[in-house]
Formats: structure tokens, C-alpha cells, sequence
């Protein structure tokens, strides 16, 4: 096993040149997008590729391609050790690539290069990643017993929907819980106060799915993929058709969220571009992170069985009753919790994809051999490739929860979901998430809660263009406290 990625000049390992090819220009690109899409799918393109080349730095073309993208040329990088070549900010570029190889309209984010955007050797980086980690470090004493509120309201509904219809969508469920969330958390009151009442999370899908659609399919039969390509893959998608619903966004966060826009200006940032950026946090990052996030989560517990969902209950309610209650503290002494969620992160990763480009001729290794990446080429990487690497990772592909106990939290640097090492902290100086601990908290939370009032349930899934659908078809309600 590589102690560590390696992005020197100088490498002992055996330099080669990086496989793979493009192909012709422009057709390229659409033959690459075909097959990524439709003809072999995510996994199976990279596997392929791997396996023709033997190697886990390859040159490909990404999504979307032409006419949206510019240039779909990027290296990507597969396995452990050269992915975190894309976190060290000194040696990469992160400007406008956060969608990859093409940026949406800036006016889905009201014309402003909001901080997801920015490169951190911006001013403005500094600024806008300095106040959102001063505002949630304010609502820090809110985190846990507003979301317990929150979640209290989400396991009524799904006992109603198991009650009337034997089974209930997780996802349908937790799309709600989780707007409201993130939207109690910064304006201080329930969306049904506001303009947008109920209908917050269907206007937050449908400007996310504008701007992302290049990104995905619709789903439609195999035999239509050529339809399905038109329509998402040949232009961007125009923001007409989801302006007046970001502006009921923007008016409602504008009007509710007064004494975190208060802050803004401390930092050198207007009222206006602040919940411009605000409304791109809640959401984009976090309601987006979320809704594919948590379900996620509760597959692989689900799928895991009843055996793991008796050591669960029994941990949580254990430290639960010798702490006196659901605090950090108490969540913190829950080490198989804690592993659950760190190895449901390296299985699944709410954003799987990660995009830089050099900044300087770069020498990326891999395990076995070391690359040269020129000044300015796209680098790319594929997390749960590199978070499944067999050669870190026994069992790579199965989902394992106690994974990161005891002597499995030294492989806690090989998590990679938030943008960054799960062993680091976020900084201004870095692209890491800056609500990464947050959502920590959070995801384990939620599994105390659930283990509070179920010993065991079962699940059915199916994958969706982003994330896993999640069915809860039984609940056994806890015998013991």
C-alpha cells in the first residue's frame, strides 16, 4: 500500500506516460459520451478503460462534451493515492469547475461566480468561505435538537406510509425534512411561514436539475438514447425557465434571513451577493448534498441486516442512557455509529466527482507507477473508484460497519467525500466542505434517532441518475430502551 499521494517533481516510482486516448476531434468525445451514458455506464466506462490501459491514470473525454463543454479532455485519476492530487490547492486550479469541464449560466446564481466557483487564490474566496464558516459556526448550538424536531416529523411520516400502504419512500420523505432543515437552520423560521410555503424542495429540484442536467440522463428506454442526448446533452438549459422560482428562493432567504446577511458585510460582502451564495449553500450544497446523501445512508445500513442493526441499537442506547441523553459527547463515545458513516461516505459519496486543472507541470502517482500532467490539462477523478481501492481497502466493494474501528480509523485519510481528507479540516485556503462537520454530526444523529425507536427494518432500492431510491417496507419498533 502507497503511504500517500505524491504530486512532486520527483517520484521513485517508474515514470510513464499517461494511457488512453480521445479520439478524433469532436466525435471523440461523443463517442466517449455515449458509451458513458448509455452503452456501458459510469462504472463500467472507467472499468474498462482501467483495464485496457492496466492502469488507473488514463486519459478520456467527460461529459458533456460539445457543444456545452469547451474542452472535454481531462485525465482521470482512479485510485487512492493519485485522487488527492485534486485537494492540493497549490499545485491545482479550481476555477469554474465545479460542474466539471462546463459552467452553467451564471444566472442561475444571480450573475455572481458564487464561492463554489471560485478558485482559493481569489479575495472573494477568502471572504465568502470565511463568513459561511462564521455562520454555521454561530448556528453550532442548533445543529442537533432542531434536527431532532425535524426528524421527529419524518418518522411519523414514514410510520403513516407503512401503516397505509405497507412501505414508504425515503427519499419522497427526506427531501422535505431536509429543506426544512437547512432552511429553520438559517432563517429561523419553517417555510410554510414564507412565500414558497410547501413547495420548497420542488422549486430547489427544478433549478438544480437545469443546471446539472448536462451532467445526466432522463431515464428514458435505451432506444430512445439518442432523444435523451439532444435534449441534455447538446445546450445548456436556458435559466428562463426556472427564474421566477429561484427569485421566490432569493426573496424568501433575502426577507427571512436577516442576521446572517447582517454578517456579510464584515467580511467585505454585499447584502445581495451573499444571499446570492447563501441560497447556492442551503440549496445546492447542503439540501442537494443532503436528499442523495441520507438515503444513501439508510441503503447500506438497511441492506446490512438485523444482525448490525442489533450492535447499533445496543450502542446507542447504551451511551445514550449512560451520557443522559443525544449529545455530541455522547455520539462521539459511538465508535461502530461513527464507523457506519464513514464507511457508508466511502461507498457511496454524495458527489462523486471531482474536477482541477494543473496549475503547473505535475508529477501524479498512482500505486504502482508515476505520471506527468502538463500546465493546464483537466484533471478528473472519480471518487468511489479511489474510495473502493482494493489495494487500500479489504473487501473494497462491500459495504463493512465496523470498517473504521479501533485500528480502522487510521484508513479515516482514504475517506475523500467532502473535497478533502475526512482527516482534515475544512480551512479558507481549501476547497473542502465547510459544513463537513456538520454533516458528520448529522448523518450519526440521524442513525441515533432511528436506533432510538426501531431494533431493525427493511429496505428495497433502486438507482436513480443521481443517488439510490430507498423503500422502507417493515419497522420493528424498539423492545428496549
Amino acid at each position: 500500500m502507497s503511504p500517500s499521494s505524491s504530486s512532486s517533481s520527483e517520484s521513485k516510482l517508474p515514470m510513464k506516460p499517461i494511457p488512453g486516448d480521445y479520439g478524433t476531434p469532436f466525435f471523440g468525445a461523443i463517442r466517449d459520451r455515449l458509451d458513458y451514458f448509455y452503452n456501458q455506464g459510469k462504472d463500467e466506462f472507467f472499468k474498462t478503460r482501467i483495464q485496457k490501459h492496466n492502469s488507473t491514470v488514463i486519459k478520456t473525454n467527460m461529459p458533456p462534451g460539445p457543444f456545452i463543454a469547451k474542452n472535454s479532455k481531462v485525465i482521470a485519476v482512479l485510485d487512492a493515492i493519485s485522487f488527492p492530487i485534486l485537494f492540493d490547492t497549490s499545485k491545482v486550479e479550481k476555477y469554474n469547475v465545479l460542474d466539471g469541464t462546463f459552467l452553467p449560466s451564471l444566472s442561475y446564481s444571480g450573475g455572481y461566480r458564487v464561492c463554489a466557483y471560485l478558485d482559493p487564490s481569489e479575495t472573494k474566496h477568502t471572504a465568502l468561505k470565511s463568513y459561511f464558516m462564521s455562520v454555521l459556526a454561530s448556528k453550532h448550538s442548533e445543529f442537533i435538537p432542531l434536527f431532532r424536531t425535524c426528524l421527529s416529523q419524518l418518522f411519523i411520516s414514514i410510520e403513516d406510509g407503512i401503516a397505509s400502504q405497507k412501505k414508504a419512500n425515503f427519499n419522497n420523505v427526506c427531501q422535505v425534512m431536509s429543506f426544512n432543515y437547512i432552511f429553520r437552520l438559517f432563517c429561523g423560521k419553517d417555510p410554510s411561514e414564507t412565500a414558497i410555503g410547501s413547495k420548497g424542495p420542488a422549486i430547489a429540484d427544478k433549478w438544480l436539475a437545469l443546471q446539472l442536467g448536462p451532467l445526466f440522463t432522463l431515464g428514458l428506454p435505451k432506444f430512445l438514447k439518442y432523444v435523451d442526448d439532444l435534449l441534455l446533452h447538446t445546450f445548456k438549459l436556458p435559466f428562463f425557465l426556472v427564474k421566477s422560482d429561484y427569485y421566490k428562493l432569493y426573496d424568501v432567504f433575502y426577507a427571512s434571513s436577516g442576521p446572517i446577511l447582517d454578517k456579510a458585510e464584515s467580511f467585505g460582502v454585499t447584502r445581495e451577493e451573499a444571499c446570492h451564495n447563501l441560497v447556492f449553500l442551503a440549496c445546492f450544497s447542503t439540501y442537494g448534498g443532503l436528499k442523495v446523501w441520507f438515503p444513501a445512508l439508510i441503503k447500506w445500513v438497511g441492506l446490512s441486516g438485523e444482525k448490525l442493526h442489533r450492535q447499533l441499537a445496543d450502542e446507542i442506547r447504551t451511551v445514550v442512557k449512560e451520557e443522559g441523553g443525544v449529545t455530541i459527547q455522547a455520539m462521539d463515545k459511538m465508535v461502530l455509529t461513527k464507523s457506519v458513516v464513514y464507511e457508508a461516505f466511502r461507498i457511496e459519496p454524495p458527489v462523486p466527482f471531482q474536477y482541477a486543472k494543473a496549475k503547473e507541470d505535475i508529477v501524479v502517482e498512482s500505486h504502482h507507477a508515476a505520471y506527468k500532467i502538463k500546465k493546464g490539462e483537466m484533471i478528473f477523478g472519480y471518487q468511489p473508484f479511489a474510495t473502493k481501492d482494493p489495494e487500500v481497502f479489504d473487501d473494497a466493494e462491500e459495504f463493512v460497519g465496523h470498517r473504521f474501528v479501533g485500528e480502522g480509523e487510521k484508513l479515516l485519510k482514504y475517506v475523500y467525500w467532502s473535497n478533502g481528507r475526512e482527516t482534515v479540516d475544512p480551512t479558507v485556503e481549501d476547497k473542502q466542505c465547510p459544513g463537513k462537520d456538520m454533516v458528520v454530526l448529522l448523518s450519526r444523529l440521524l442513525l441515533v434517532e432511528f436506533f432510538l425507536r426501531y431494533d431493525t427494518f427493511t429496505v428495497e432500492t433502486a438507482v436513480l441518475p443521481i443517488g439510490s431510491s430507498v423503500t422502507l417496507t417493515s419497522l420493528g419498533k424498539a423492545t428496549s430502551i
